[in-house]
């Protein structure tokens, strides 16, 4: 006797992101806490917004724009506490490199694609170096734990996953009516932002939590209880609680953290044998040993230890 289909999960997650996004960036200690007290069964889905885009005008004094944006990373850095690197050597020049090698990277699973993102966000807001060319992006993400290279080589320039990032970015200029106007409650509310062409699209990040029976949509930077309550609005009950696990454990699972991350995830004496301590000026990032011996960042002077 054959099974039957596999059961509709309860609930999507579209997660409307760049890998370029400093708002994205700081979130990630809500997000990877949400994505913790949600059931396996849950749909996560990722769709690149393509923050720096191919049409973007060039601006006309480069060490100008980077000096800005250094400043804009720094005050949003002020609000979310992420780390963000100590010299901005570029603005990027293009979302598409990035986002294409972290589209290819789902074709290699969840355990794949979330660590390919993680290390192509690290690129600008540890290192300082955008991974703005598929050369860049590709290197960048060496050495991630069950990571086929010459896969995501070649996934990463196919016509199928240009065609699915030509499609999330339609689709974050899709905004629900919702967002197209200013919640209160947060420096950054989400409002959808006007495109080049007139449109709109989805402030990064915005969570859009959907079933067959309505959707709920969380723009901007939020706190967990924000998206809590979305996804107990539409599944009562489905959230777990899920406390925080042993330092080591913590560390070996997510295999970077910066410090609010390691603050909602992790409790217990901190470093955690082994951890290699990253500076930035906004803080540390900690990486498992393992990670360390593969990362870009923990070149020296990373540090072992407090």
């Amino acid at each position: 006797m054959s099974a039957g289909p596999a059961p509709e999960p309860p609930l999507e997650v579209v997660e409307y992101t760049d890998p370029m996004c400093p708002w994205a960036w700081g979130s990630e200690p809500v997000f990877r806490r949400l994505r913790a007290a949600l059931p396996a069964r849950v749909r996560w889905r990722r769709a690149y917004a393509v923050l720096f885009d191919h049409d973007d005008d060039p601006p006309p004094d480069p060490a100008a724009e980077t000096a800005w944006y250094a400043r804009h990373l720094a005050e949003i850095g002020g609000h979310t506490l992420a780390p963000r690197a100590a010299r901005l050597s570029r603005v990027a020049a293009s979302s598409w490199p990035s986002s294409l090698v972290a589209k290819a990277a789902e074709l290699q699973g969840p355990e794949v694609a979330g660590p390919v993102l993680r290390r192509l966000r690290e690129t600008v807001f540890v290192l300082g170096e955008p991974a703005d060319t598929t050369a860049s992006a590709l290197s960048a993400v060496q050495g991630v734990r069950g990571l086929d290279p010459a896969r995501l080589r070649a996934d990463a320039v196919s016509a199928e996953t240009l065609e699915r990032v030509r499609a999330d970015r339609a689709e974050a200029r899709r905004p629900v009516p919702e967002v197209l106007s200013g919640r209160g409650g947060s420096p950054h509310p989400g409002t959808a932002k006007e495109t080049a062409d007139g449109g709109r699209r989805y402030a990064l990040p915005t969570l859009l939590f959907r079933t067959p029976a309505g959707h709920r949509a969380v723009p901007g930077w939020r706190t967990f209880e924000a998206y809590a309550t979305a996804v107990d609005e539409l599944c009562p009950g489905l959230l777990a609680t899920v406390g925080p696990t042993a330092p080591a454990v913590a560390l070996e699972h997510y295999r970077s953290l910066t410090e609010p991350e390691r603050l909602v995830l992790a409790r217990g004496p901190w470093p955690p044998p082994g951890a290699v301590r990253v500076d930035t000026a906004n803080g540390p990032l900690w990486l498992d040993p393992e990670e360390a011996a593969v990362h870009p960042a923990a070149a020296p002077p990373a540090t072992t230890g407090p």
